[in-house]
């Protein structure tokens, strides 16, 4: 090593050593072949080889299987204020270069691959709706949200809020309370805002509450494969299933469908859904279905619908190895009874959002619906999420959305 930081160190298995090398940044339990009798869980500490070489250095979690997430791999960083700010100042810069007048609504920091690991912050408008995953960004939030609030004033951004939308299990895995509710600070208005702000997105208005909307508010990842699916949806009759709130199908009927059909499962989403339509002054070429998709696609089927356009974007079917045979069956059903629903010449969009489903399984389970539904699929296009999203091509967990246009033929 170049310095002698005083930090605690961990030193790590060859194999390890070799993973972090090749720029994947976490560490896992299991992996640590020497470890400090004492430490603070949050601090940062250098991570080793057996020889004593310097790999990098990162966040500590004592009660993850994710022992440590590297920063830095600089030997002479100090990781103090300045360094965060940096990371802050990068993934506000990037989502300037590649979102360019879409940056009012995106993602603004995505975690690892923003180098802040753990840390995932979505904006909408002059609200932010953060989640906060690893004990090391926990303890160091209140700088990141003024480093955050501070830079986005540079940019002429002025916030009336941050909502943090803690409420997920995985925070109990780090040792972290659960929770939602609005940050207060003195860099930010004492007034609380309405947790139902409004959005903008490929020019369809949308309402979205940062408080109770599935995770931060709003599923941004998906901003440009709506716009691919409202290019072939002219024209069209539309069956858009797992609507949500109805980005697709919004997306859809301002493409110019003819008609689109909006399904969902709970009944709050395809209210949302039809109020989103109705402040877009869409609600006269769209319907609203409260349905389990599993048992609607067949019953479409059966009654020979008159859809030639299918769009599915289910929930991640799979959040573990262990369930992703199970998860490929169920997108086999819904896409195999999206094959036999459309005519020939129909299009179809379906999508993953589960980085354990992988491209190649999802691709495969693909053939083998168009297999049994006696089809062909002619590929339009293949894509993934958005650029605010963005993927580190070493860390095959950044890269989870898998999103295909075909034409069946």
């Amino acid at each position: 090593m170049k310095s002698k930081r005083g930090l605690p160190t961990f030193t790590v298995s060859k194999r390890c050593a070799e993973r972090l090398k090749g720029g994947h940044p976490w560490v896992y339990d299991n992996e640590i072949t020497q470890s400090p009798d004492d430490i603070e869980n949050g601090v940062i500490a250098d991570v080793l080889t057996e020889k004593g070489g310097y790999l990098g250095s990162g966040l500590v979690s004592m009660n993850s299987k994710i022992r440590v997430r590297i920063l830095s791999d600089n030997a002479n960083e100090t990781f103090g204020e300045s360094f965060f700010r940096r990371r802050v100042r990068y993934a506000l810069d990037h989502r300037k270069t590649v979102m360019g007048d879409d940056i009012s609504a995106c993602r603004l920091v995505h975690g690892e691959s923003d180098g802040l690991p753990g840390l995932t912050v979505d904006r909408y408008g002059d609200i932010l709706s953060v989640q906060v995953l690893s004990y090391g960004m926990e303890q160091r939030k209140d700088m990141l949200y003024r480093l955050l609030t501070e830079e986005l004033a540079a940019d002429g951004v002025t916030l009336r809020g941050i909502m943090e939308r803690n409420d997920v299990a995985i925070r109990e895995l780090e040792g972290l309370e659960q929770g939602k509710g609005w940050y207060k600070a003195d860099f930010l208005p004492a007034e609380t805002p309405s947790p139902v702000t409004e959005i903008c997105e490929n020019g369809v208005i949308y309402k979205v509450d940062v408080e109770n909307g599935q995770k931060t508010g709003f599923f941004l990842d998906q901003k440009y494969n709506r716009l691919a699916a409202a290019k072939i949806a002219k024209g069209k009759r539309v069956l858009d299933c797992f609507t949500h709130t109805g980005s697709f199908a919004l997306n859809a009927a301002m493409g110019g469908a003819e008609h689109v059909t909006a399904v969902d499962v709970s009944q709050f989403a395809v209210d949302t859904a039809k109020a989103n339509a109705e402040r877009n002054g869409l609600s006269d070429k769209m319907d609203f279905v409260c349905a389990d998709v599993f048992d609607l696609l067949p019953k479409l089927a059966e009654e020979k619908a008159g859809y030639d356009f299918v769009i599915l974007d289910p929930p991640a079917f799979t959040k573990s190895r262990k369930t992703v045979n199970s998860a490929e069956r169920g997108y086999k059903e819904i896409n195999y009874r999206a094959m036999k629903l459309l005519p020939r010449g129909g299009y179809l969009a379906t999508c993953s959002c589960s980085h354990f489903m992988r491209n190649d399984l999802f691709v495969k389970m693909l053939m083998s619906a168009a297999k049994d539904a006696g089809v062909r699929l002619k590929l339009v296009e293949a894509r993934q999420q958005g650029p605010d999203h963005p993927i580190l091509m070493n860390v095959p967990e950044t890269d989870y959305l898998k999103f295909y246009l075909f034409q069946i033929i």
